[in-house]
């Protein structure tokens, strides 16, 4: 089993628990290689996997989970549900469940706003308070949609997931986040061509790191969960060894810059 780091630097606070800052993204790994890629998680030291119903893995996610040794209460276990499917919400969020093998979720995700934002954020806080899942957040929401919800409800997503890497980089949409409670968490932290970026290729090489450590780091300097996406032992390894260096002021100005170009 991997050496974990300080769970101090390695979680983040939610309304409800922690949540790892960095976990194993799932999208688009079926069948072997997703039970493959979860195992190889845990083992490194991951505690934190992400899927979705839509993905159509929570199956083998479940029995990398069940056959890792773990107990539940060690793995931050999110997934969520399509925009289309909050007629159903109870029964796919059952569903889910039962694909995965566990009696609740640690956060549930609505994975694209549907066309009554406040009535699918009932129907979770409701499910939620079932206790079929610890947290309720959203993704892929914009920042007026989120107020609509607190405006509603008076409760804000735990969490709203969307796609976030240096190019991606919005401070106010960042700080909005921060004022009203909610964690971001990124997916694609790579895309864009991050990895060939000369300023993080740069930061890379003067801290003997790779530009996939560095671009990792950069979201944990803004306090934004990661969620990076691997089937290779050796890269799943790599990613999620990020806690044991940091990057000053400048070189996270200097990658916040790349948005802004």
């Amino acid at each position: 089993m991997g050496k974990l780091p300080n769970m101090t630097q390695t979680d983040i606070a939610l309304s409800v628990g922690r949540i790892p800052r960095v976990g194993l993204g799932t999208w688009q790994l079926r069948g072997s290689s997703a039970y493959e890629a979860v195992t190889a998680a845990l083992d490194i030291g991951y505690r934190h996997i992400d899927t979705a119903a839509m993905y159509r893995n929570e199956a083998e996610i479940g029995r990398g989970l069940a056959d890792s040794g773990l107990g539940r209460e060690q793995v931050f276990l999110t997934t969520k549900i399509q925009a289309e499917r909050f007629a159903d919400a109870r029964s796919t969020l059952e569903g889910s469940l039962s694909a995965l093998g566990v009696d609740s979720v640690d956060l549930w995700l609505a994975h694209w706003p549907p066309s009554d934002v406040v009535g699918a954020w009932q129907a979770m806080r409701g499910l939620r308070d079932n206790g079929l899942t610890r947290a309720i957040g959203v993704s892929n929401f914009s920042p007026s949609q989120i107020d609509q919800l607190i405006a509603a409800t008076g409760e804000p997503p735990a969490v709203n997931q969307i796609r976030w890497s240096p190019s991606d980089f919005d401070r106010p949409r960042l700080e909005h986040s921060r004022s009203v409670g909610v964690v971001l968490e990124g997916y694609s932290a790579f895309k864009s061509g991050a990895l060939r970026e000369p300023v993080v290729v740069g930061i890379a090489r003067s801290l003997g790191r790779t530009p996939a450590q560095v671009v990792l780091r950069w979201h944990i300097e803004h306090d934004v969960v990661v969620i990076p996406k691997s089937s290779h032992r050796e890269r799943l390894a790599s990613n999620f060894d990020v806690f044991d260096f940091r990057l000053s002021p400048d070189e996270v100005a200097r990658i916040d810059a790349l948005a802004h170009r």
